[in-house]
Formats: C-alpha cells, sequence, structure tokens
C-alpha cells in the first residue's frame, strides 16, 4: 500500500475525472497517458463509473482509483471494478476501515484540525483537503501543517493554473487534484487531443 501512495503522489498531480460514457475511458486513459500523467480519479458522479474504472484498470500504463466514494458500498463496487485506491469527499470511518482491511490506499477529505487528528488516529498519512479554496486554500494547509508536521495532503477543488504553483510550493503538498486538465465536456465531445495537450502542460507547471 506504501508503495501506491508513492506512485500515486509521485506524479504531483491527480486528475478528477467524471465519465458520462464509459465507452470514453479508453479515449481518456490515452490522453492522460499520452499527457505524461498516467494516473486517474474516476468519480462516483455518474452512473457509469464503476465500468469505466473497470475499463481503465483493465489497461497497465496507468493507475485508477474512485472519487467521491461516500459508504462503504462504493468502496466494494469500486474495487471489484479494478480501483487501486480510493478518495471520498469527507472523512468516514467506516469508508477508511473498509478501504484499509482490503489494503487499498484511501484518502478521505479533512480540512479541520478535527479531521486530521481523527484521520491521524484511523492510521493514515495522506488526506484529501476538500474544498481547497473555500476551505482556506493554501494558507489553511501550511497552518493545519504546523501541529500535524506528519500529515501530507491532496488538496482538491478550486485549483487550476493560476493557482497551482501556491500548493505546490507547500512540503505537506503530496499531490494537487484538478478537473481543469480533463474537462466534462471535452470528455464528452471526444475531444481528447485538447485534454492531452491540457495534461501536457499541467504536468508542465510541476517542473
Amino acid at each position: 500500500m506504501a508503495n501506491l501512495v508513492k506512485q500515486i503522489t509521485a506524479t504531483r498531480l491527480v486528475p478528477v475525472v467524471v465519465l458520462d460514457d464509459a465507452a470514453d475511458a479508453h479515449g481518456l486513459a490515452d490522453a492522460l497517458v499520452s499527457g505524461g500523467l498516467p494516473v486517474a480519479e474516476v468519480t462516483f458522479r455518474t452512473a457509469a463509473a464503476s465500468e469505466a474504472i473497470r475499463e481503465i484498470s483493465s489497461r497497465r500504463d496507468i493507475l485508477v482509483g474512485a472519487g467521491t466514494v461516500l459508504n462503504v458500498e462504493q468502496v466494494d463496487q469500486a474495487l471489484d471494478a479494478g480501483a487501486r485506491f480510493v478518495v471520498s469527499p469527507g472523512l468516514s470511518e467506516a469508508v477508511v476501515r473498509r478501504c484499509q482491511d482490503a489494503g487499498v490506499p484511501v484518502f478521505p477529505g479533512a480540512v479541520t484540525a478535527t479531521e486530521v487528528q481523527q484521520a491521524i488516529e484511523l492510521g493514515l498519512e495522506v488526506v484529501k483537503f476538500f474544498p481547497a479554496e473555500t476551505s482556506g486554500g493554501a494558507k489553511a494547509i501550511k497552518a493545519l501543517s504546523a501541529p500535524f508536521a506528519a500529515m501530507r495532503f491532496i488538496p482538491t477543488g478550486g485549483i487550476g493554473t493560476s493557482n497551482l504553483a501556491e500548493y505546490l510550493a507547500l512540503d505537506c503538498v503530496a499531490a494537487v487534484g484538478g478537473s481543469w486538465m480533463v474537462p466534462r465536456q471535452a470528455i464528452r465531445d471526444h475531444d481528447f487531443s485538447a485534454i492531452e495537450k491540457l495534461t501536457r502542460d499541467a504536468v508542465a507547471m510541476t517542473r
């Protein structure tokens, strides 16, 4: 599990993907891989999520996880489909425990000192900071890192090209989640060349 966490965070970016049609899964994965970002968090916001994860998980060139996972039932669906990691918007002990029992990395949302401390008590070392911008942004993360020096964060929500560098500059930020490189409409329009370019540009910003 530790190796998977390192693999996920090594990219510095986690594309947050909404797929309305599982038939678009491979085109989206091709664009991310070609753009230099072989990871995807497919959100459980559509009925196509499980099948899309299944399609992407059949590949060897990209790491796929499930996002917006709200309960243990969705954890089971995600893992059955082949998700290698799980992300949830909030901190659910039931979700965390189910993932831990399965040996799968889980990144629950935590934006307050109480939530971060609960995450530590659950044995977690990385949490999602969501929604990042409306929860105080990079300044809030920096403040939380003072008392919780061992915790690392994956801020997500309201982050794009204009403020990405601000988050990546923090040592406590393991990676940044975002959807700006994978616009939902571009996926619907099968404009995967545009997604590849946006992804390549995003990756360049991390350097």
